[in-house]
């Protein structure tokens, strides 16, 4: 059997979406003759934990953790609550503190390319004892933090073996690279290192389309696109909720803002009693605080239902049981590629997507392709609209329902067989 030393920040017992997808993959690696050995840091500083996923990690998994300096610790002791808020991926366009600035600036500036840099010496000279002791000969990286990936580049020029970087997100591309103000002498900064992951790499491994396309002007190197997936095990509710809930689970973070929608939902209410009478709004999981109030200034604050973050199993009941499911990304060249994690889980309940994002935004294909939903952009807020009603008029039939296929190609068992296809080393 061969072996795979994999290097990960997110690790039970994170929560939220960064963590699900080499859990997955560690869960059925040795179906496919892969032996993985996860390596961990020992004391992370988590937005997020869901202590659920621990139950998912496979008997026996022999796992390596070694302690790491955080400076969002130090960071909080100025102000915990914009340091949660930055280190959870909400940044806020507007009304920024003078602390928030100066954080944002320490944050962009001082820790490149991200604030677990210093988790990578003390690793390198770790993991190269053990590569030693293990007898591997295949490592692979995920990213963000893409600090991860330079323990991987550090530890391929050392020794001759198979380095596997996988980005589970862009680099610099990515939207909020754009808010962390970056000098000119940074951008250029992370952009080298970019470049030396991509280039230094036997193998990159992305989960858009769009990303390899981006990737590919920069190296010549092979690039396989693995998107996230599903989980093909675990039983599926019949009993939907009884109000015509649009759920929203997850980050509902800065950017993500579809006017368009409040708009719709809002004349909807106005011009149909029925509507407003079993419309509910649930957003589960963080939400911005300016995203809250575009919602309520839309006048729809009496359908809104906060919930908060719940763990992954009582999301996936949620998915479920939910009339709609709201997916929204931020409307914004750079997300074309950005596939939302949760798409797949989503698929997988069967219940319609709505998904509003970007134009041109790869996710529209797919909902499309799978027949699981409709996606519009932002400024189809007629659209919208229409399609609000005529899946209305279904629920009030009982008869909303989705008739989907080819979903299974996102399911995580399938999705790791494309992997253990990469690993090996000759």
């Amino acid at each position: 059997m061969k072996k795979a030393l994999i290097i990960t920040y997110y690790w039970p017992p994170a929560g939220g979406p960064g963590v699900q997808r080499w859990l997955k993959f560690v869960k059925y690696l040795r179906e496919f003759d892969v032996e993985p050995i996860v390596y961990v840091p020992e004391n992370p500083h988590y937005p997020i934990v869901d202590p659920s996923f621990g139950n998912e990690i496979p008997e026996g998994i022999n796992i390596l953790k070694q302690r790491i300096f955080e400076p969002y610790q130090l960071a909080s002791l100025f102000s915990k609550k914009k340091t949660k808020r930055i280190s959870s991926g909400i940044i806020q366009s507007t009304d920024q503190s003078i602390v928030e600035k100066l954080l944002l600036w320490i944050r962009g500036n001082l820790f490149i390319p991200d604030a677990r840099k210093f988790w990578v010496r003390p690793s390198v000279a770790y993991l190269q004892e053990v590569i030693e002791k293990e007898g591997i000969r295949t490592v692979i990286t995920t990213g963000p933090p893409h600090s991860v990936h330079l323990i991987g580049m550090e530890l391929k020029s050392k020794n001759d073996l198979q380095w596997i970087a996988d980005f589970r997100d862009p680099w610099t591309s990515i939207g909020y690279h754009k808010k962390l103000r970056l000098t000119k002498g940074s951008q250029v900064k992370h952009r080298q290192l970019e470049s030396e992951v991509l280039n230094s790499a036997d193998c990159i491994v992305v989960t858009s389309k769009t990303t390899k396309k981006e990737f590919s002007l920069i190296t010549d190197k092979p690039i396989q696109v693995i998107t996230n997936g599903y989980d093909g095990d675990g039983k599926h509710i019949e009993q939907l909720d009884d109000k015509f809930t649009i759920s929203h689970i997850g980050s509902l973070l800065t950017g993500r803002n579809p006017e368009s929608l409040w708009q719709a939902i809002k004349g909807l209410t106005e011009e149909n009693s029925e509507f407003k009478k079993k419309l509910e709004l649930e957003l589960i999981g963080v939400v911005s605080e300016d995203v809250l109030q575009s919602i309520y200034g839309h006048g729809l604050e009496p359908y809104v239902r906060l919930i908060g973050y719940i763990s992954h199993d009582e999301a996936v009941k949620k998915q479920q049981s939910s009339q709609l499911l709201l997916l929204v990304e931020i409307d914004s060249e750079e997300t074309q590629g950005i596939i939302p994690g949760k798409v797949f889980e989503y698929m997988k309940a069967k219940r319609p997507i709505l998904g509003i994002g970007p134009q041109n935004w790869e996710v529209a294909d797919m909902i499309a392709d799978t027949n699981s939903g409709k996606a519009f952009s932002y400024n189809e807020s007629t659209g919208i609209k229409e399609q609000l009603e005529v899946w209305f008029k279904s629920y009030q039939k009982n008869e909303l329902h989705v008739k989907s296929r080819n979903i299974e190609q996102y399911c995580r068992r399938e999705l790791t067989g494309k992997l253990a296809q990469l690993i090996g080393w000759e």
